[in-house]
């Protein structure tokens, strides 16, 4: 990636290389919970099992466990939120709108939709 930046007369070239931690590891994610503060952003990533059904046969107990944590400035947040926008603009262009199908019930109480990013299960 390479960007020009101008300063008076003078132009400055700037290279960015990236490269991989030794330690890089990728995780798939179902879902994402988190949250902010003045400060920062958190946003978890998760992954749900099924672990069978509870005391009542009626109910089914789901395993769900935080894969990675991300935290992140608020411009880098923002930054972020602009790269998925694009990306899911282009994504639906390519292959039409991306289904909300949300099969879990939702408790009534908990109006507030950002503090969980329901994946499909």
């Amino acid at each position: 990636m390479t960007e020009n930046n101008e300063e008076g007369n003078n132009k400055k070239k700037l290279t960015v290389e990236f490269k991989k931690a030794e330690d890089f590891k990728q995780a798939y994610a179902i879902g994402a919970v988190g949250g902010h503060s003045p400060y920062d952003f958190r946003i978890g990533f998760y992954n749900d099992s099924q672990k069978g059904f509870g005391q009542k046969s009626d109910a089914r107990v789901i395993e769900r466990i935080l894969e990675t944590e991300v935290i992140l400035s608020p411009m880098a947040a923002y930054e972020l939120s602009r790269w998925l926008n694009q990306h899911i603009q282009e994504y639906e262009n390519l292959f039409g709108p991306i289904s909300s199908q949300h099969t879990q019930n939702t408790n009534e109480n908990n109006k507030s939709d950002s503090s969980e990013l329901q994946g499909y299960m």
